[in-house]
């Protein structure tokens, strides 16, 4: 299982990542660069991971 991470929280590189909410299942990917914040999610309990780097 990949590090989740909560809306709000800096992303630690370049990357894509998928939203999940709190059943696990995926409600789609968005593109981050270091640094940047992982976007507000309409449902409570809702996470980020990970999914691979970008350059």
């Amino acid at each position: 299982m990949s590090k989740q991470y909560k809306p709000g929280e800096q992303a630690p590189k370049n990357c894509n990542c998928s939203c999940y909410d709190k059943n696990g299942k995926c409600g789609g990917n968005i593109k981050l660069k270091k640094g940047q914040r992982f976007p507000a999610t309409q449902h409570s309990g809702s996470y980020y991971e990970i999914n691979d780097e970008r350059e």
